[in-house]
């Protein structure tokens, strides 16, 4: 996949996350669990419990600098049924390589669909729209890209592990896109550790619960 193809097949992106996370992000920017982690100096088992292991529930920490900080649970990923498709990985290397990333969707219906999901649809969330190009331009060398719903194992799991995430110019689209159609060939965008700058790339941030936008939070100046 070229660069010029991602941002003509997907010209927006979308972050979801927790209720009452913006105007964290609006100040330090993205962090991946693992950039949260370094923030705190959350280290030893502690950490591990985060960063390797499953998270049925969120976390949350509450530090005397930062405030609140909650990791967000990860529901959707059952181990019993992770452990069936993981293809050369151990679910602790799964869930620290998931956790290194700042992950976007790559369609807004995707964006719906886990809002509406029986998990969230009663749950208030932070949805923040970035540009795509403008993300690209800033940190195309540390994005990769996956073709499936990388934290999530309901419902007859895909094989991964770790050739999931592939760069951009390794990522197959043409060829997934004639297999699955241009709405199914790619699913993710992740970006590693961190977008300090994610501010400089958004369009919007919007409170939203389930398919109904609660209140808009920014938009970015266009004068």
């Amino acid at each position: 996949m070229t660069v010029e193809q991602l941002v003509l097949h997907y010209p927006r992106l979308y972050h979801m996350a927790n209720e009452g996370t913006w105007k964290s992000i609006e100040s330090r920017g993205l962090l991946s669990t693992t950039a949260l982690l370094d923030l705190l100096g959350i280290k030893g088992k502690e950490r591990y419990a985060i960063e390797s292991c499953h998270r049925p529930r969120s976390v949350r920490k509450v530090h005397p600098r930062y405030g609140t900080i909650v990791f967000r649970d990860q529901a959707p990923m059952r181990e019993r049924a992770l452990r069936k498709c993981l293809e050369g990985i151990a679910p602790s290397e799964w869930y620290e390589l998931l956790n290194r990333k700042a992950f976007f969707w790559v369609t807004e219906n995707r964006v719906r669909t886990l809002l509406q999901a029986r998990l969230y649809r009663a749950m208030e969330h932070t949805v923040i729209t970035v540009d795509t190009a403008s993300l690209l331009a800033s940190h195309a060398e540390r994005i990769t890209l996956s073709p499936i719903n990388s934290g999530n194992t309901l419902y007859n799991p895909r094989p991964r592990g770790e050739t999931t995430f592939l760069p951009i110019s390794e990522y197959p689209f043409e060829e997934r896109k004639r297999l699955r159609g241009l709405a199914n060939a790619l699913a993710e965008l992740a970006v590693d550790y961190s977008v300090p700058d994610l501010i400089k790339h958004v369009i919007r941030a919007e409170r939203r619960k389930a398919g109904r936008i609660i209140e808009t939070m920014y938009i970015r100046d266009s004068s």
